[in-house]
């Protein structure tokens, strides 16, 4: 499709708009930094239990925005 970005190895449903994945990208890297960095913006521990089901889970959750916004980088690239 003209304009779009493979988000995966091409079965289904897996392109969308280049624009839109840039807008996922950008997404993602700020879902990372509110992981990641210390402050008063960090996610605590309850609103992480409200994305993943559980706050214990902060690491795998942050390597999953992580990889899904290197992968995103390069098919946006």
């Amino acid at each position: 499709m003209p304009g779009s970005t493979t988000l995966g190895p091409g079965h289904g449903v897996d392109a969308i708009e280049h624009s839109d994945a840039l807008r996922m990208l950008s997404l993602m890297k700020e879902l990372h930094r509110l992981l990641t960095e210390p402050g008063p913006d960090r996610f605590t521990d309850a609103q992480v239990a409200a994305l993943r089901g559980e706050a214990r889970h902060r690491e795998g959750l942050t390597d999953w925005v992580e990889r899904m916004a290197r992968d995103l980088e390069k098919a946006t690239a």
